[in-house]
């Protein structure tokens, strides 16, 4: 039993949100929520909410037990960017790129 939460076109580099979902996987809810809510990375304040909403929805909707559940993958890739102009001296201006990331959250029970 798979349980998924997705998040689409976050304000976040997809290369900073990598990190966090990278020691946040293969690890079990609990300990997950524990590293995330101390951790003081924006990422971590992101992802912490979308495994808070895929807990919501295993509970929910699949009827699973909170105690079993492990963190199976988590899924960040590139999204669209915001290009954005800066006025700079002399009439000239520079091309701002803001980037944003799609995150999905993939979590399971663990066997007894």
């Amino acid at each position: 039993m798979e349980t998924r939460a997705y998040l689409k076109g976050t304000r976040l580099s997809a290369q900073k949100a990598g990190l966090v979902a990278d020691v946040v996987r293969g690890k079990s809810v609990h300990a997950a929520m524990d590293f995330l809510s101390f951790h003081k990375q924006k990422a971590s304040a992101v992802i912490k909410k979308l495994l808070e909403s895929a807990i919501a929805n295993a509970e929910n909707n699949d009827k699973a037990d909170i105690d079993l559940l492990i963190v199976k993958s988590v899924i960040v890739n590139q999204g669209m960017r915001l290009k954005r102009m800066k006025p700079r001296a002399r009439g000239r201006a520079d091309r701002i790129i803001k980037p944003t990331c799609h995150i999905e959250i993939i979590l399971s029970e663990q066997e007894k």
